[in-house]
């Protein structure tokens, strides 16, 4: 079990104000949480082949759908379907809701339920399952170790690897079974779609990746498909496989199918092409002992921004994502890097409907004006090229190994806390350096800008609730600058930023994360995450007061339904 998820006062709160079974009007309130958003792209400038070929991604994309149901939990289909069969009010209320979070389990309420302990004849666990649906139901955490220790060096692996489940034998012992096997239907469904549209498309780019990425679903060996996806140059910009282990709460090996289609926005990816040719000095700047930094980083990954069309599976599931860095595999991450994607639009609508109204409750009148969409924009790509760099391989007693492997499920939550810091550390020494001048510019008032938006930034993610890797991490962001004096509360639920202090403030807590990983140290992030991983009460005064603020978006893919004629 995790030891840190919420304050026992807000858990309480939570439990409190939405205590299963959540009625009509709870499940009204809950859903309001999620401001509504149409999402469009411009689809003028596609051929037609890249037209024909994008409906059929967003075909494939609803099939991630369910492969992703499936994979939170064992009975999320069979519930979704007895769901659907309720008409009254209170059944497509809970069926709209279950949609929002891909389950019967609220993610901004600690993952507990909003249904009946039975629905349909069907039981619905209290809280979702730290093991998702990726081991045998009742494994026990200790069993599952136990097992995989026992394996030979290569059968360890593939225990451990993204794209395999643990299941029980006809003889009760456990077993690995490929994604490949495990999924064959639905991936022999979304394969010939892929094929389909690589045979509509003009592009050779994006033609080689969906064939390649055609091939992985049926072999399971996602390596050369991943490696295409890398060198990917097209209109429409897709993303689609399993990456993200977050769903996996109990180890954070296995990795959940997402789908991203979206079209490219070519102007803005030609302003931060800059970047790339800055990947190897920032990684020879990090505020990290030499021996753990990586000498080959280059500027081989590659960053687009790209306007959404339709988001599937972890792709579209409670909170939105605004940028992903990947792919996750270490043997792609050492020799190219990871490809960071910008979804702009999405940024946009996050912005206007959620940042603004928070940054007029939780700063002064006087430092409001400091918040800017460009800071905001600029620190997410920030963030996304910042997961590529720092470690990404450990050794401890001769033996080679990986962050990911050896701090377990805390390593989502020290990742994303760790690309968030080293993304701010990185634009504030590019400011020094003058390479953002074009930008963000440069100076007192860049600082400003930069600092206010992410102080306010914070408060948005922390809006979450904890139950977030990235929620969990930006607490202990929040706390740890506060005590190093970075940020000042005055009391009264505002807070600001002293900027004598918070550049120091910044390095300091960089240091400690990448040296985290650069160690492999899972007692040293457990004890960060139970110091840190908190809601002090300051901190909780600004949230309090922003019960009326959305907490996120929820986007209508209006683009995706005139492509599909809907």
């Amino acid at each position: 079990m995790k030891k840190i998820l919420l304050p026992l006062a807000l858990a309480v709160a939570c439990a409190a104000a939405y205590a299963a079974p959540a009625g009509v009007a709870d499940l009204n309130k809950m859903s309001q949480r999620f401001a509504p958003v149409a999402l469009t792209a411009d689809t003028a400038k596609l051929s037609a082949g890249d037209k024909k070929a994008i409906a059929k991604l967003i075909e494939a994309a609803k099939i991630i759908d369910v492969l992703q149901l499936r994979q939170r939990w064992s009975g999320n289909e069979a519930l979704w379907a007895a769901l659907k069969k309720d008409t009254s009010p209170l059944g497509k209320a809970r069926l709209d809701y279950f949609w929002l979070n891909k389950g019967p389990w609220s993610i901004l309420d600690d993952h507990q339920s909003f249904l009946p302990a039975d629905v349909g004849g069907i039981a619905v666990p209290a809280k979702k399952p730290e093991a998702g649906n990726f081991y045998p139901a009742g494994a026990t955490k200790p069993a599952l170790e136990s097992w995989m220790n026992g394996l030979n060096a290569e059968d360890k692996n593939q225990a451990q690897w993204f794209f395999t489940t643990i299941r029980a034998g006809a003889d009760g012992k456990f077993k690995i079974v490929k994604y490949s096997e495990e999924y064959k239907p639905e991936l022999e469904q979304a394969a010939k779609l892929l094929r389909a549209a690589a045979a509509d498309t003009d592009n050779a780019s994006l033609k080689k990746f969906l064939e390649l990425r055609a091939d992985a679903f049926l072999s399971n060996d996602y390596l050369a498909s991943d490696f295409a996806w890398m060198d990917l140059d097209a209109p429409v910009d897709i993303t689609i496989g399993p990456y993200e282990t977050y769903n996996d709460e109990l180890f954070g090996y296995k990795a959940a199918f997402e789908a991203y289609v979206n079209i490219r926005d070519q102007k803005e990816t030609q302003k931060l092409d800059f970047f790339a040719k800055h990947m190897q000095e920032l990684e020879d700047n990090l505020p990290l002992d030499k021996q753990y930094r990586n000498p080959k980083v280059g500027a081989l990954a590659p960053m687009v921004v790209v306007n959404q069309v339709y988001g599937a599976g972890d792709g579209n599931m409670g909170v939105q994502t605004a940028a992903y860095n990947l792919p996750n595999d270490e043997r792609i991450i050492s020799q190219r890097g990871s490809k960071r994607v910008m979804l702009k639009n999405v940024q946009e609508a996050k912005f206007k409907s959620t940042l603004t109204p928070i940054s007029k409750l939780v700063l002064k009148p006087a430092d409001q004006k400091d918040v800017d969409f460009d800071s905001f924009f600029t620190h997410i790509l920030a963030h996304e090229i910042t997961h590529g760099l720092g470690p990404h391989l450990t050794r401890a007693n001769g033996k080679e190994s990986t962050p990911r492997q050896d701090l377990k499920e805390a390593y989502s939550t020290i990742e994303e806390a760790k690309a968030d810091i080293t993304g701010l550390f990185a634009l504030a020494y590019m400011m020094d350096k003058g390479q953002l001048k074009g930008t963000l510019g440069q100076g007192e008032a860049a600082e400003r800008k930069l600092y206010t938006t992410f102080l306010a930034s914070a408060f948005r993610t922390l809006h979450f609730g904890l139950t977030d890797s990235h929620a969990r991490g930006m607490a202990i962001q929040m706390n740890y600058i506060l005590d190093k004096g970075g940020f000042i509360s005055h009391g009264d639920g505002t807070f600001a930023v002293d900027f004598k202090k918070i550049k120091q403030a910044v390095i300091d807590l960089d240091r400690e994360f990448l040296t985290i990983e650069a160690t492999g140290d899972y007692a040293r992030a457990k004890e960060m995450m139970t110091k840190y991983v908190v809601i002090r009460p300051d901190v909780q005064k600004a949230l309090d007061k922003m019960k009326s603020v959305p907490n996120d978006i929820r986007p209508e893919f209006k683009t995706a339904n005139t492509l599909l004629g809907r």
